[in-house]
C-alpha cells in the first residue's frame, strides 16, 4: 500500500482497502506480507489478524525508507544461525556482494547500449568499469571494497541517466529527499525489494542489521537486494521513464517530489513483474547455508531467468 490517504481494516477472512472512494477486498490467506509506504490509516485488526495469522507487515515513508517490521509474537532467532552469523568472515561475504553488484550493473548498461542507436558510454568509462570489477578479487581491506563498490555505483547511475529523458531532471542518484522523478520511484522500488528481502532474512533466522558490505540499519538486506536492483527495479524505472511522464503523474518542489497515484499504480505492476520473489528466497537460503557449512558465498544472477 503505497501513497497517502487509504484507510485499511481486516475481517476474518478479507483485508478492505479504501481509497479515492474505491473499496477493495484482498482474501486475508493471499495477504503474506503487507507493505505499507506512505501516510495511511490502519485499524488494529490489520495487524492483529494479519499476526495471527503468520503474516509480516512493513513499513516505510513515502519515499521508500525503511521504518521498521512487525512479526508474529513468539519469533526467536535460531542461535546457531546467529552465531555463524556474527563469527563469519565478514571480507569474503562483501566481496562476493561487491563482484555481484558490479557485474550486474555493468550487465545492466551493457544490455541498454544494445538497445540504443548512439553510443551510451563515453570513451574509456566501459573499460573502467570492468577494470573495477577485476581490481575487486584482489582487495584485501573493506574500505577498499566498499570504495570500488561505491565508484562503480556512481558511474552506473550517471551512465543510466542518459538514458531517460533529461527534462525529468535525473542526473545522479542523491540523497533523500528527492526533488526529481526518477530518484523517486527508484526509492519506491528499492522500498518493496528491500521489505521483501528483508521478511525472508528474518524467516530464515538472519539478523537483518549485520551486514557485511553494507553496514548499520538493515545492512544486510542491502548486501541481499544490492545485487537485484539492475535487474528487478532499475529497469523497471528507466522504462516507465523512457516512456514519457505526464505533468500530472507526479509534483516535485524544491524540497520532494511526489508520485501520483496512477505511476504509482503503473510503476507497482511494473515492480511486481520483474521483483522475483522465488531468486530472492533462494539467495537468502544460499547465505544462510554458506554461513552455516563455512562455505563460498554465490550471488545469483538474474540474466535470463
Amino acid at each position: 500500500m503505497s501513497g497517502f490517504g487509504a484507510h485499511l481494516k481486516a475481517t476474518p477472512r478479507a483485508l478492505i482497502v479504501q481509497k479515492n472512494g474505491k473499496i477493495e477486498e484482498l482474501p486475508l490467506s493471499r495477504v503474506r506480507h503487507l507493505l505499507v509506504m506512505g501516510g495511511h490509516s490502519l485499524h488494529t485488526s490489520v495487524i492483529s489478524r494479519l499476526l495471527a495469522s503468520g503474516s509480516c507487515i512493513s513499513f516505510f515513508e513515502a519515499d521508500g525508507e525503511p521504518l521498521g517490521v512487525l512479526r508474529p509474537f513468539g519469533f526467536r532467532y535460531d542461535e546457531v544461525v546467529r552465531e555463524a552469523q556474527s563469527k563469519a568472515f565478514s571480507h569474503s561475504f562483501a566481496l562476493a556482494v561487491a563482484k555481484g553488484s558490479v557485474h550486474s550493473r555493468i550487465q545492466a548498461l551493457v544490455g541498454l547500449q544494445e538497445h540504443k542507436d548512439e553510443p551510451l558510454f563515453y570513451e574509456g568509462e566501459l573499460e573502467i568499469l570492468e577494470k573495477s570489477y577485476a581490481e575487486l578479487e584482489f582487495l584485501v581491506r573493506m574500505e577498499e571494497l566498499r570504495r570500488v563498490h561505491r565508484l562503480v555505483s556512481d558511474m552506473y547511475y550517471e551512465i543510466l541517466a542518459r538514458t531517460v529523458p533529461p527534462e525529468l531532471g535525473f542526473r545522479r542518484r542523491t540523497a533523500r529527499p528527492h526533488v526529481d522523478v526518477v530518484n523517486t520511484m527508484l526509492s519506491f522500488g528499492y522500498g518493496i525489494l528491500f521489505g521483501n528481502a528483508c521478511v525472508t532474512a528474518i524467516g530464515a533466522h538472519l539478523d537483518p542489521d549485520m551486514g557485511f558490505l553494507h553496514k548499520g540499519k538493515g545492512g544486510l538486506v542491502y548486501d541481499i537486494i544490492d545485487p537485484f536492483k539492475p535487474a528487478m527495479v532499475d529497469s523497471a524505472v528507466s522504462a516507465i521513464a523512457r516512456g514519457g511522464l505526464a505533468e500530472e503523474d507526479y509534483e516535485c518542489t524544491p524540497s520532494r517530489c511526489i508520485l501520483g497515484d496512477e505511476l504509482l499504480q503503473a510503476l507497482t505492476k511494473a515492480l511486481q513483474e520483474r521483483i522475483r520473489q522465488d531468486i530472492i528466497d533462494e539467495q537468502v537460503m544460499a547465505l544462510r547455508d554458506a554461513l552455516i557449512r563455512k562455505e563460498d558465498y554465490l550471488v545469483l544472477s538474474c540474466e535470463g531467468r
